[in-house]
């Protein structure tokens, strides 16, 4: 319980302070969000994937894994959906796409060291890129390579991953410049989700508290299903049983107000769901942490 406690204390604690300080002086993070996409989560994935990440043969796994949790979770919310006569279109993209950057990079530092954080960050890879094509497609009925190719965050992807299969590094005058860089962005991630949180309204709690149960829900339980017929074990299958059990991502909800997919319920989803995940996660930490 005391490790459990360890990881979680620090990554809730940082959330909490965003969200009091926002109580109390009302913020716009726009700047900042805008300067943690284009420049420090960026510089985040190209430092890990160019200089932490390990070998091809154990990518693979984790990888397939977080398609399958993603991919997997709106199979099974679906239809669930469907029979409470929400819209599908609305409800379903909050369950399949989790918070893996904001609380599951940061949880997966803390939890399982440098080597969780450099398979976190794959994780984080496969499920943006399924936000923005899948994800996109759902939320307005076509597919959009433009923004997908111009995306920073897949990038710096593609640039890292050059980098690491190249055997390239950066140069060492840049490298220290680079990783400071990439050290302010799980910070102002966790201060962003904070101040975000006071910022919604909860007039739809029903489909919010319906979404917020679904998404650890049918995540746990695709999770489950690969690791079982992978075999996955270790730090593996703890990071992707951590993976499932994340909340729904506050990009959600930016999406859903871009394209005006029900903006108002998504919110809610994103709101109960992280409220949810003071439970949920440190139950599921409880099981996946090495001893």
């Amino acid at each position: 319980m005391w490790r459990v406690l360890e990881v979680t204390v620090p990554v809730f604690a940082v959330i909490l302070v965003g969200y009091l300080y926002a109580r109390f002086r009302p913020t716009d993070m726009a700047v900042a969000n805008r300067l943690n996409v284009h420049l420090f989560v960026p510089a985040l994935l190209f430092f890990v994937l160019s200089e932490k990440l390990p070998a091809a043969s154990a990518l693979a796994g984790p990888a397939l894994g977080a398609a399958v949790v993603v991919l997997g979770s709106g199979l099974l919310a679906w239809p669930v959906v469907r029979l409470t006569g929400w819209s599908a279109r609305t409800v379903v993209p909050p369950v399949m796409f989790n918070n893996s950057g904001n609380l599951g990079l940061p949880l997966a530092a803390l939890a399982f060291g440098e080597a969780g954080l450099a398979l976190a960050v794959v994780l984080f890879v496969v499920e943006m890129v399924l936000h923005f094509s899948v994800g996109v497609f759902l939320l307005q009925g076509r597919a959009e390579l433009g923004p997908l190719l111009r995306n920073p965050i897949l990038l710096a992807t593609a640039a890292g991953l050059w980098a690491h299969f190249g055997d390239w590094q950066a140069p060492a005058l840049v490298r220290p410049a680079i990783e400071m860089m990439a050290d302010v962005s799980i910070p102002l991630m966790l201060v962003a989700l904070g101040i975000r949180l006071t910022d919604v309204d909860l007039s739809q709690w029903r489909v919010g508290l319906t979404g917020s149960l679904l998404c650890p829900a049918t995540g746990l339980l695709a999770a489950w299903a690969f690791i079982t017929l992978a075999g996955l074990t270790g730090m593996q299958a703890g990071l992707l049983w951590l993976f499932g059990a994340l909340p729904p991502a506050v990009l959600n909800y930016i999406l859903a107000e871009h394209y005006q997919r029900g903006p108002a319920e998504v919110a809610s989803i994103v709101v109960l769901g992280n409220a949810a995940a003071l439970v949920t996660i440190p139950v599921v930490l409880y099981f996946v942490l090495p001893g």
